[in-house]
């Protein structure tokens, strides 16, 4: 059953992560958990104080001896009652303490349940402690994989893309009342949008959306990273780029053509944004059965990317047959890719080549075995995904936030258009700005179907 139809009952789960460690938590939420609190641990629990006690079990036996913390509601994370049991952080002392949370609730809490994915922070969201965007910053923290990233998620956690949204918001409703003013006294003869400015102010708020729009572009790539396909040749130097990029021996490496015959994927991060980088097998014609379905694999990988390098070696420019199946080979990726994913052309293995080595002019040359034009390729990934170096402004955003902010363009653009008109037909106006405003309340929540908070926190860990 969908939790938003059980938010009434009291949950419990473990809120640390599986397997060993120092300490665990188990985490119970609901309303009027006082009695259950007081049948588990035989004793009152100052609110939002640390208590050293024995966890009992049934026959009065300690389970384990840890810290106890209560947080009547509201203040609490969930805006429920919150007890919190910290024991050793052991996977049977916490389902033994999950357990007798839940055999204590048959006699003082019959509506305690296990929590699902997601619940506790779904609660806090359904009782106004946080809104949807914040909610999701909680997972996207956890998830962070670089410290950038984790400092752009904790950004959005404090409300910084919330703040962003609620401004846009209340310029909108502010231009709202101006149009739906006009139309509800048509009578008064007075031209309240000319007088305000309504279009002044309707540009205004395209430019911010837009700004805003920016920067959540930037927060989506630092919470996704891109997808890196290392694509080209057989023994172009694939797997030797793979190591000089993450700065280990992760792929074989040899003279033998096709060495390589799966993929090989490594995440790095290039200025804090994270790169998921995939190493392929060589592209040509095989007759080999494995080299075949790691060729197939390559292929697959290559049309899911966020850019590929065509890697090329400068030390076989000069070899006809070479270049003629580099040629046909970039068509292919091109016709593949299309124009929406960037194609960079890398030439390799610059400390090998002849005196002056000669590639075209748009393209990075580089030695992956010395390091020499790395960097430069690292200058142009970002480049070309546009990636600003600038993450003490970037907060973290999610593909819906961005697919939102568009739809908010689209209808003011609309709106603009209409407001153009040597008459501008008002209800068609007031209707786009309405549903402007609708899609902005859908990133904080204030206008959010059910599903769509099913489907997001169904995301979360248990316990969180």
């Amino acid at each position: 059953m969908n939790s938003l139809a059980r938010h009434d009952d009291a949950i419990v789960a473990i809120a640390t992560a599986p397997g060993r460690g120092a300490v665990g938590i188990v985490r119970v939420s609901g309303q009027g958990l006082a009695d259950f609190a007081r049948a588990l641990l035989g004793r009152d629990l100052r609110p939002r104080e640390a208590h050293y006690l024995a966890f009992p079990d049934a026959h009065g036996e300690a389970i384990d001896r840890g810290l106890a913390l209560w947080f009547p509601a509201p203040r609490s994370y969930t805006g429920e009652d919150v007890l919190e049991l910290q024991a050793h952080g052991g996977p049977v002392v916490l389902q033994l303490l999950l357990a007798r949370c839940l055999e204590v609730a048959r006699l003082t809490l019959p509506r305690l349940r296990a929590a699902q994915p997601g619940e506790f922070t779904e609660r806090a969201f359904l009782n106004d402690k946080l809104d949807l965007a914040q909610a999701e910053a909680v997972a996207d923290l956890i998830d962070a994989s670089t410290e950038t990233a984790a400092r752009s998620a904790a950004r959005s956690l404090s409300g910084e893309l919330s703040a962003h949204i609620h401004a846009l918001r209340d310029a909108l409703v502010q231009l709202r009342m101006l149009v739906e003013a006009t139309l509800d006294f048509p009578e008064e003869e007075i031209d309240f949008l000319r007088k305000a400015d309504a279009r002044g102010q309707l540009l205004n708020l395209q430019n911010q959306v837009a700004a805003v729009l920016r920067q959540a572009h930037q927060g989506a790539l630092l919470r996704e990273g891109i997808t890196v396909v290392i694509a080209g040749q057989p023994n172009v130097g694939k797997s030797s780029l793979l190591n000089a990029l993450a700065g280990a021996e992760l792929a074989i490496v040899t003279p033998i053509a096709g060495t390589t015959r799966d993929t090989v994927r490594q995440t790095i991060q290039i200025e804090g944004m994270p790169l998921h980088v995939i190493d392929t097998a060589g592209l040509r014609d095989s007759g080999d059965v494995v080299e075949r379905i790691g060729i197939e694999r390559a292929w697959q990988q290559i049309e899911r990317a966020d850019a590929v390098l065509f890697l090329h070696d400068l030390t076989r420019r000069g070899d006809a047959d070479c270049a003629a199946a580099d040629a046909a080979l970039g068509r292919e990726l091109a016709d593949r890719l299309g124009r929406a994913v960037p194609l960079i052309d890398v030439w390799n293995k610059a400390d090998a080549a002849d005196e002056a080595p000669m590639a075209p002019t748009q393209a990075v040359v580089l030695s992956a075995l010395t390091g020499q034009g790395l960097q430069a390729l690292r200058e142009r990934l970002l480049q070309v995904v546009g990636w600003q170096a600038t993450p003490e402004g970037v907060f973290m955003a999610r593909e819906r936030h961005l697919q939102a902010l568009k739809e908010v363009q689209a209808h003011l653009l609309q709106a603009a258009q209409l407001l153009e008109a040597p008459l501008p037909p008002l209800d068609l106006l007031a209707e786009e700005l309405r549903l402007a405003q609708g899609a902005l309340g859908v990133i904080t929540g204030e206008f959010t179907a059910d599903d769509l908070l099913g489907t997001i926190f169904a995301r979360f860990c248990i316990g969180k």
